[in-house]
């Protein structure tokens, strides 16, 4: 990572020419973030993009960013000690934030698994980032276990892995809570579907 010193001196705020309220109203809606957090296997990935198709369908303009697919891309040269996984969401945490001032709504599937980390991810979005909790029992989770990560985690294969040898902090006061323990894939979508209408659509 580059030290942040280097440049800092040299770097300078340029303001768009286009404000965000101008290109939500081309858009026909609200730009923003919706956060999803939640445990390894609670269904995060596959919410995140089945509602992506749904909001799609219903005209928003939407946009997912993965886990596993921005650790492949701009986040490939981290790994998952406390100072990466921390950077690793700083950095999501700030395209998000992009995304949202551009007027679209971006959806973040990340474990993100400690409260300050959350945090920053808010300050960077301000107003237009929205926690959603994708709760599941541990339990729950690990009898899905679709890539086998918790099998491994137990086996020690897997050292410092959220749920298992280190913690999950949940939310304080998400802006919305999806039971996945309880709802379907169907039904979670609808709840959250339901929640986008009612914040996001100019009216």
């Amino acid at each position: 990572m580059t030290d942040a010193t280097d440049t800092s001196e040299n770097v300078f705020t340029v303001e768009h020419r286009v404000p965000t309220a101008e290109r939500e109203a081309r858009n026909g809606h609200r730009g923003g973030v919706l956060w999803f957090t939640g445990l390894s296997g609670a269904g995060k990935s596959t919410l995140a993009f089945s509602l992506d198709e749904a909001l799609f369908a219903d005209g928003y303009h939407t946009f997912v960013l993965d886990g596993d697919n921005m650790r492949r891309g701009i986040n490939a040269d981290l790994g998952f000690s406390p100072a990466h996984r921390s950077e690793n969401i700083r950095r999501v945490g700030e395209v998000a934030a992009l995304f949202a001032a551009s007027g679209t709504i971006c959806i973040s599937a990340f474990i993100s698994p400690y409260r300050a980390h959350r945090a920053q991810a808010r300050a960077a979005a301000g107003d237009h980032f929205h926690e959603i909790y994708v709760r599941a029992a541990l339990e729950t989770c690990e009898r899905r276990d679709p890539k086998r990560l918790y099998e491994r985690a137990r086996a020690g294969e897997i050292a410092n892995f959220t749920g298992i040898d280190d913690p999950y902090e949940a939310p304080d006061a998400p802006e919305l809570v999806v039971d996945t323990d309880r709802l379907s894939v169907e039904e979670s979508v609808r709840k959250v579907r339901a929640y986008v209408h009612r914040e996001f659509r100019l009216t």
